[in-house]
């Protein structure tokens, strides 16, 4: 019998659109019998505390189109006017977008960050936690979910090294 393929993955970001890929790859690679590891660093690391509080952040993402199909089930789009640069500092846009966001991922029937996060850890999916930004933004180990180990990028490259796929998210 042959080795698993194996998938790297490193989650730096941790706003609403960058919490999905790591954990939809990282699930979907384990369905498909990989052997799968993610490495939370940065603001990817708060993607492992208890309870997620990601928001999409327009600002920070010039190709966000201003064209989306938000909202309730029926509701065709809402096709804002000025560009996502200047509704990023609108107050109440980012809170309003994340909302409209989730109700239409809801709508479209894609899990919650939540529940794609435990499909991984039931998978299989090992997920770890860099030391050195727990240290630098006073995390503990308490802070996040169970399961979660933590090492430095030593600890991850190990695996990183022999990986099929490695992937920066």
């Amino acid at each position: 019998m042959s080795e698993p393929k194996k998938m790297a993955l490193i989650a730096s970001q941790g706003t609403l659109d960058w919490a999905y890929p790591p954990f939809i790859l990282a699930s979907t690679a384990a369905a498909m019998d990989m052997e799968v590891q993610i490495f939370f660093t940065f603001y990817g690391l708060t993607l492992l505390k208890k309870e997620i509080n990601a928001k999409v952040a327009p600002q920070a993402n010039p190709s966000m189109p201003m064209k989306m199909p938000f909202g309730p089930k029926g509701f065709q789009s809402i096709d804002w006017p000025m560009p996502n640069i200047l509704m990023g500092n609108v107050p109440g846009f980012e809170t309003m977008a994340t909302s409209l966001m989730k109700k239409t991922f809801k709508n479209k029937g894609v899990a919650t960050i939540e529940e794609l996060r435990e499909i991984c850890l039931e998978s299989g999916v090992k997920f770890i936690g860099c030391q050195m930004t727990m240290d630098v933004f006073g995390f503990e180990i308490d802070d996040f979910i169970d399961g979660v180990d933590v090492g430095g990028a030593a600890t991850f490259l190990e695996f990183a090294a022999e990986a099929d796929i490695q992937l920066f998210i």
